[in-house]
């Protein structure tokens, strides 16, 4: 049994555990399994493990909350911005991950909240029509990846079911299909208006979450590119509200928006 410290924050309610590589010791799976379980461990979407490297730079190793890993979570990396921040007074900080490198800036404090600029990369789009088994008919959506891979589509109801289902139900199973050789993360979008979506998400490797950086941004990405939305905008989870700026296809994709620090402590392992 050891004595690992951890670092707990969210961003619109996506929750993550950050915790130093040098106390995973192997065991990123099995403490993530543990330790984000709602009922009898901490809690969280995932675990952010964050290795401070011999150049300066910091990489983030991202574990789902089933021990999955992911190649990064754009609110997860603005959590870790927002501890550093707070704990070290950082306010630009480039981190590497496995879906590329993600530059944080912080923007300003509003209370308990550090509102944080993320340079996203530049997304791809492709749109397509898929067909799942065990859901009827085509699903018309598009492929985007912006580090990560989503598939997004734009159900026709206000409570964003579709082809029969819940959005959670197909979601589930969109995610798994043997389509996606990796797995997907699945939104489902709302035009609002002109520079308004809201949006639904169902994550891989831990199902539906309040909100997420990169699906925030694969969901503007497919608004932007198949519906005409305007290219900034504002796009709204079950967490609330972040904005969205993609000058051009070519350019990066910038997202900002709040994260806070829930807590800190230690846990046994």
């Amino acid at each position: 049994m050891r004595t690992i410290p951890f670092v707990k924050a969210h961003a619109r309610g996506n929750d993550f555990l950050v915790i130093d590589e040098v106390h995973a010791k192997g065991q990123h799976v099995a403490l993530a399994q543990k330790l984000c379980s709602r009922n009898t461990g901490i809690g969280a979407d995932g675990i952010e493990f964050f290795e401070r490297r011999d150049d300066g730079t910091i990489f983030l190793r991202l574990i789902n909350a089933d021990g999955s890993e992911a190649e990064l979570s754009g609110n997860g990396t603005r959590c870790v911005a927002a501890w550093l921040a707070q704990s070290e007074g950082l306010g630009h900080i480039t981190f590497g991950t496995h879906g590329g490198d993600r530059v944080c800036k912080l923007i300003e404090r509003k209370g308990d909240e550090w509102w944080i600029e993320s340079a996203m990369g530049v997304p791809r789009v492709m749109p397509r029509t898929i067909e799942i088994e065990g859901v009827d008919g085509p699903i018309e959506g598009a492929m985007i990846n912006v580090g990560n891979p989503h598939f997004v589509l734009f159900p026709q109801n206000e409570d964003f079911s579709s082809h029969g289902m819940t959005w959670q139900q197909l979601g589930s199973k969109i995610a798994v299909d043997p389509l996606f050789r990796f797995g997907t993360n699945v939104e489902f979008v709302r035009v609002l208006g002109p520079d308004t979506i809201e949006f639904r998400i169902f994550e891989r490797g831990c199902g539906p979450t309040t909100s997420s950086g990169t699906g925030t941004c694969a969901s503007s990405t497919a608004a932007i590119s198949l519906k005409g939305v305007e290219r900034s905008l504002t796009a709204i989870a079950q967490g609330g509200p972040q904005t969205v700026v993609w000058p051009d296809n070519a350019a990066q994709m910038m997202l900002t928006g709040p994260a806070e620090i829930i807590c800190q402590g230690t846990v046994e392992f």
